[in-house]
């Protein structure tokens, strides 16, 4: 654009320049054929001729300055107005208004460009816009929070969070609708790819739209194990029930050193130890409506670890509380979240044992977002990736008397909340509670 009005300026210049000449020596030679030879006449317009060339020059020097002053993004030039000729300061006057609106236009594309930033790191879905090369033009906050990354300046870097990621966003183009998987420090992330394509000042570029599925994936698999285990524990009951109760009903009609009722009553004890083994299994899917409260997190964790160590008596884990701020709130329903801690606690404690170097990190604070997390780690056992796949399916369990449901309870708690309960693969075994 510059080297464009330059060249234009130049021109401009030139034609003007021969034309005036042109026309000043058509001037003299009919001033000299007529009159004849008018020495004074001819030095008067040969002098004006110098002077309209040398005014001209001046001031295609002052607007190529002013050029080069707004190309470098610099609208602080001022042309003096004061003092001078009704001409020169006419042209001040309008080379100085001409930098006042580039330099209002400017701020206000500035300030408009801020605007969209801003709007866009409001959306929870990720923007990432790019060009043919890779490199990138524009990303919110979501999209880097989504990729777990803090710099994303090309698309080469997504290399390091996954090969594939790095594959599908290089090749992808506009109109395609994608999926991919990939584990970070946040734990596995899955996120659907949807790519459009714009042209700007002969541009092409993509804007690739990121979305966590996570989600609505956990919610189709927890609302799967609800139903399935509506329909276990309605047809175990609706079986076992008249068995016992005809048991108990039996027992009452033999003598007691019959063998008979030794039969019946092992029939009796087992059905009632499968009734209440299924009423466990109940809970899950007949976790009450939270009412939500304000209370101080630093109480409540405060309270949890008291209650953990009461029920571990023997425990020689060392609890490090860290909340920040002292008087972090939180908006939940105390009493299911005391649950949800309850759960986490207890398995870090059985996860720890007996070991004498053992602790349990208690983390509190809000995040960029101002939600709530809280984070439970300690330094036991790692969870070996194929069970950790497996950790919230209910029923699933390692442990040798274990129900498999504390976890699938608590991420169901979590849910009804309207946050989210996740497990973070690493150095410490890690649980993270997000309260949006």
């Amino acid at each position: 654009m510059k080297k464009r009005l330059h060249l234009l300026l130049q021109s401009y210049s030139l034609w003007v320049t021969l034309t005036l000449l042109l026309t000043a020596s058509a001037a003299i030679a009919w001033i000299l054929y007529i009159y004849g030879v008018a020495v004074p006449l001819t030095l008067l317009a040969l002098y004006a001729l110098c002077r309209q060339i040398r005014l001209h020059r001046q001031y295609a020097r002052k607007v190529l300055f002013l050029l080069d002053a707004i190309a470098n993004d610099d609208y602080s030039v001022r042309f003096n107005e004061t003092n001078l000729p009704e001409a020169d300061r006419l042209v001040h006057r309008a080379l100085n208004r001409m930098s006042q609106m580039l330099g209002q236009v400017k701020n206000e594309t500035a300030q408009r460009e801020k605007y969209y930033e801003l709007i866009l790191n409001c959306v929870n879905t990720g923007i990432i816009v790019l060009n043919s090369r890779g490199d990138i033009y524009q990303k919110n906050n979501e999209a880097l929070r989504l990729l777990g990354m803090e710099i994303l300046t090309h698309v080469d870097q997504l290399t390091r969070v996954d090969a594939r990621l790095h594959e599908l966003l290089t090749q992808c183009r506009p109109g395609d609708k994608l999926q991919a998987t990939f584990t970070n420090e946040r734990g596995t992330a899955n996120i659907s790819i949807r790519v459009s394509g714009i042209t700007i000042r002969d541009k092409s570029l993509r804007i690739v739209a990121l979305n966590d599925i996570n989600h609505e994936l956990d919610e189709k698999e927890i609302d799967s194990w609800m139903r399935l285990t509506r329909v276990l524990t309605h047809e175990i009951m609706n079986s076992v029930t008249p068995i016992t109760s005809l048991s108990d009903t039996l027992l009452t009609r033999i003598e007691e050193k019959d063998e008979l009722r030794q039969g019946l009553q092992t029939i009796s004890n087992t059905g009632k130890g499968l009734l209440a083994f299924v009423e466990s299994y109940r809970r899950f899917t007949h976790i009450p409506t939270p009412v939500p409260t304000l209370f101080y997190v630093k109480g409540f964790i405060t309270r949890m670890v008291q209650l953990a160590r009461h029920r571990f008596p023997d425990t020689q884990a060392d609890f490090r509380i860290d909340i920040r701020p002292d008087d972090l709130i939180l908006h939940a329903d105390e009493h299911l979240i005391d649950q949800v801690m309850t759960n986490l606690l207890t398995n870090a404690l059985q996860a720890l044992g007996t070991r004498t170097d053992g602790h349990i990190n208690l983390r509190a604070y809000c995040d960029e977002n101002e939600a709530v997390l809280i984070e439970v780690a300690n330094n036991g056992p790692a969870i070996p990736p194929e069970v950790a796949e497996h950790i919230f399916i209910p029923f699933f369990t390692t442990k040798e008397n274990g129900s498999g449901i504390g976890l699938s309870i608590s991420r169901q708690i979590m849910r009804l909340s309207g946050g989210s309960l996740t497990y973070l693969p690493g150095k410490e075994t890690t649980f993270v509670l997000k309260f949006d």
